[in-house]
């Protein structure tokens, strides 16, 4: 277990949401723009924020944001490319503020995505009238903002090498199938973005993956997200890793989780399989899930990995997350070595979830890329994997 950025605190990743508002971006104040300081326009919130026409602004910020009014210096190649590059990365629309803009470069900022140009100083009437022209696009962002949404379960590898991924696999198609019978869907993304193949111990060949979402910029909606899974027999979505390994400090957090948002906007449920390395996006996805499954071992090495896990944890802020510990491959020999007392007293909690050892069943049905139903029908594996299934939805509050 690593962290990518060790002297980062939890201020490097977010767990909770701005309140959505019309955020305005300025290099200063002038003339009658102190009085939009705690103003409401369009009967929504304004908020104020004094950032350099060159200082490169958070696009996570701006994607919880209804509207961004964003300062461009029109004498600036960089504040010019700011916009620009903004753009490319955020949905939210956004609205670029000039002193006495010139024709040509209204007309450059519309191409690069802007929804409109207007004239700094700022004033509430001129932002009241081009919000007018969003009053469409508003509405529909509000009315998402508002709506429920899914359930977000991560899982967590207590040491690599656990099968944690295989167990996930198996374990999302069962949820998935029942998860139908109630008229709801699951979705499985797969974030281990160096060795996942979560496609593939499904027996998926996968059109798309999670690179085409991260490369899609302002084009990401919950229409391309769903053009992008790959359906599984059961009904499970899967948002398959990328084909190539890439770093995965490389991950832009606030695309991310703009991913996952939308997710569960589309999905009742949706699993995330993480990487064993910790970074800070991973942390993110953690901060914003309803429960977290610790898959690990019952082995001393096993156990006191999966505490170095639960501490991180907790130096995070992240100790009210539900974190349930599942010990895969069981054995009911390995409790004479470590015993349930043991981890209770290492882990400060009791294992949740045992699922037998059954590897060649396992690896069997990973090979063959089908469900161990398909292999076995009756099996310890198997029903270990239906109690699973029906704690982690019991776990979420859903009724079947």
């Amino acid at each position: 277990m690593s962290v990518v950025k060790p002297n980062e605190t939890s201020t490097s990743w977010k767990s909770s949401k701005r309140e959505a508002a019309v955020q305005l971006y300025l290099s200063s104040i002038e003339g009658a723009e102190p009085d939009l300081v705690g103003a409401r326009v369009a009967d929504l919130p304004l908020s104020l924020n004094i950032v350099p026409v060159t200082d490169w602004i958070d696009p996570e910020e701006i994607s919880k944001a209804l509207v961004a009014i964003v300062q461009v210096d029109p004498d600036n190649a960089a504040s010019i490319k700011r916009f620009q590059k903004l753009a490319q990365l955020v949905s939210t629309p956004l609205i670029a503020g000039v002193y006495e803009p010139p024709l040509a470069l209204v007309r450059s900022l519309v191409r690069s995505g802007a929804h409109d140009v207007i004239p700094l100083p700022a004033s509430l009437e001129e932002i009241e009238s081009s919000l007018a022209l969003l009053k469409q696009e508003l509405a529909k962002r509000q009315s998402v903002a508002a709506a429920s949404t899914g359930k977000l379960v991560s899982v967590i590898k207590g040491v690599g090498g656990v099968g944690a991924t295989a167990l996930l696999s198996q374990l999302a198609i069962r949820y998935a199938q029942s998860e139908g019978q109630q008229n709801r869907e699951a979705c499985l993304i797969d974030l281990d973005l160096q060795f996942g193949d979560v496609a593939f111990q499904l027996g998926l060949r996968p059109k798309f993956s999670l690179m085409d979402l991260l490369e899609a910029g302002s084009r990401l909606d919950g229409e391309l997200l769903r053009a992008t899974c790959t359906e599984h027999p059961s009904g499970l979505k899967v948002i398959a890793a990328p084909g190539d390994m890439m770093p995965i400090e490389g991950m832009p957090t606030d695309h991310l989780l703009r991913i996952i948002e939308l997710a569960r906007r589309e999905f009742d449920t949706v699993f995330v399989d993480l990487p064993t390395n910790w970074t800070n996006w991973s942390l993110s996805v953690v901060a914003q899930s309803d429960l977290a499954l610790l898959v690990t071992e019952l082995t001393v090495a096993g156990v006191n990995r999966s505490k170095r896990q639960l501490t991180l944890l907790d130096s995070q802020d992240l100790s009210n997350v539900e974190v349930r510990v599942v010990i895969n491959r069981f054995e009911k020999a390995m409790a004479r070595t470590v015993r349930p007392a043991d981890v209770r007293e290492a882990l400060g909690r009791d294992v949740a979830y045992t699922v037998a050892n059954d590897f060649a069943l396992m690896r069997s049905a990973i090979d063959r890329g089908v469900p161990i139903d398909e292999l076995k029908r009756k099996s310890a594996l198997g029903k270990d994997l239906d109690a699973l299934n029906a704690g982690v939805a019991a776990a979420l509050e859903l009724e079947r």
